[in-house]
């Protein structure tokens, strides 16, 4: 877990939509402040249950020029949690799309540094590029890449306020370039070999018992959820981080029930060390598969 001080602004590439900020939010021992999309804000219910969650609204105009304005708010937002030394991440780019593959920046990173510097904030920014191994395969791998800091002595004063964001994004877009793996998401070959961890065999013996009852166990709650997401899901990118989030909510409520029915079947107690020993099963199944299923 990262112990960096604030005042952080994290800019990152987007590939896999809120799964970006849900892993990121668990490597740094203070809260990670997101920037997210603000049509999912629509409504008191959802913009009580995301902001309890430490995400801030951001609007782009195609979700209306109307919305434009309440921008200003999430920057002031953003200005005084970097006062408290708090952390904030923002995706570069603006738009999540599975691929592996830098796109150019918007102006937005760019807009907020120049803010909070002009307020005496002295704010670093950490430029990330997160890079997948899939985004449709479960038990993938992630390679996190972490540049240098980039901070306000590092551009020269007296430029326009569009030069000035023209310099930060060019400073920007060259580390991450440096960060991001680019491959054709054609080259199967490729992707696997720059993404492999290879295990060793002793490993895979010793967990291929619980590795086989990983699999039997799980399938009937990841099959039929895995079917349906990438039904609705996968033609917007969002596979992943909603098959994942799912698994995160429903998985507590299945190892209850297969307890629970355990239970009422043999009338032991120890049939709730289910809930102990069935996550260990699953890791394992993981850590022996294939690691590139064809997808």
């Amino acid at each position: 877990m990262f112990k960096i001080d604030g005042p952080l602004l994290i800019a990152a590439n987007h590939p896999n939509s809120f799964l970006d900020a849900i892993i990121l939010a668990t490597l740094f021992k203070k809260p990670v402040y997101s920037l997210t999309r603000g049509d999912v804000f629509a409504g008191k219910f959802y913009k009580k249950v995301l902001s309890s969650l430490h995400m801030l609204p951001v609007y782009r105009l195609t979700e209306g020029a109307e919305n434009l304005g309440h921008n200003y708010t999430t920057f002031s937002l953003c200005k005084e949690i970097f006062k408290k030394n708090g952390i904030v991440l923002i995706f570069s780019e603006g738009q999540c799309i599975n691929e592996w593959h830098l796109r150019s920046l918007k102006k937005g990173t760019a807009r907020l540094a120049i803010s909070a510097w002009q307020d005496q904030i002295p704010l670093k920014i950490l430029p990330l590029g997160l890079n997948y191994s899939s985004f449709l395969t479960f038990g993938k791998n992630l390679q996190l890449n972490f540049g240098n800091i980039i901070c306000e002595e590092d551009f020269s004063g007296g430029n326009s306020h569009g030069k000035s964001i023209s310099q930060f994004n060019d400073k920007l877009q060259a580390q991450l370039n440096e960060l991001v793996i680019e491959i054709d998401k054609k080259d199967k070959a490729a992707i696997e070999a720059k993404f492999v961890v290879a295990q060793p065999l002793w490993k895979k013996i010793l967990l291929f018992i619980p590795a086989i009852a990983g699999w039997l166990f799980h399938f009937a709650l990841y099959l039929p959820l895995k079917k349906y997401c990438l039904k609705k899901m996968a033609h917007i990118d969002h596979y992943d981080s909603v098959l994942i989030g799912s698994l995160f909510i429903l998985y507590p409520v299945y190892l209850l029930l297969l307890s629970t029915l355990l239970y009422l079947l043999t009338r032991n107690y120890f049939s709730f060390f289910l809930i102990a020993l069935l996550p260990f099963c699953a890791w394992s199944y993981v850590q022996v598969k294939h690691q590139f299923e064809k997808n």
